[in-house]
C-alpha cells in the first residue's frame, strides 16, 4: 500500500512520545486508502508474564491507532475515548516489529468509530478493536498547543507498506 504521508510524533505519549523513554516511540503512515498504519516494537518494559506485552499497552496502541487514522480524514482534530472493545487473540511479544492498521467505519461531526488491528511479521491478528471517540475542541481536552506536542517529524524513506489486512 502507498504511502501518503507521515505523521508526526508527540513529546510524551506513551505510544509515540519520542521524550517518552517507557514509552513504544511507534511511527504512523496515512495510507491511499484513508487508513493508518503504524510500525512499532513493544519493549521488555511493556510486558506482563515473560514474553508478552501487557494487554493495556495493546489496547493502548488500538485507541492510539484509531485516534490516528480519525487524523487522516480530520488532521489536528482532538477527540477523547468513549468506548474501546478489545479482542486478545494471540500473545502479544515483545522485542519483535509488528504493525498496526487503523480504519474508520464510522463518522460524524460529534463521533466517529475505528477498526483497528495488530499483526506479527507473519500477518496474524494478535489482536483487534472497535473504538468510538467523541470530537472535542482542543481546549476542553488539554492546554497544550497541537502543534507545540505534536512536534517531532521523523523523515525516512518508507514509500510502500505491505499491510496485513
Amino acid at each position: 500500500m502507498k504511502v501518503i504521508k507521515k505523521q508526526n510524533n508527540s513529546k510524551m505519549c506513551m505510544i509515540c512520545g519520542m521524550d517518552n523513554s517507557f514509552g513504544v516511540q511507534a511511527q504512523f503512515y496515512e495510507l491511499e486508502d484513508n487508513s493508518v498504519c503504524g510500525i512499532f516494537t513493544f519493549k521488555e518494559e511493556h510486558q506482563s508474564y515473560p514474553g508478552r506485552v501487557h494487554g493495556g499497552m495493546i489496547s493502548a496502541m488500538l485507541d492510539e491507532l484509531a485516534c490516528r487514522a480519525f487524523w487522516v480524514l480530520e488532521p489536528k482534530k482532538l477527540g477523547v475515548t468513549l468506548d474501546l472493545t478489545t479482542k486478545y487473540r494471540k500473545p502479544v511479544p515483545y522485542n519483535e516489529e509488528l504493525k498496526g492498521i487503523g480504519k474508520i467505519i464510522k463518522k460524524t461531526n460529534r463521533y466517529f468509530i475505528a477498526e483497528c488491528k495488530i499483526f506479527n511479521e507473519n500477518k496474524e491478528v494478535l489482536a483487534s478493536g472497535e473504538i468510538k471517540y467523541l470530537v472535542m475542541p482542543d481546549e476542553a481536552i488539554t492546554d497544550a498547543s497541537y502543534d507545540d506536542e505534536m512536534c517531532y517529524e521523523i523523515k525516512d524513506s518508507i514509500k510502500e507498506i505491505d499491510i496485513c489486512d
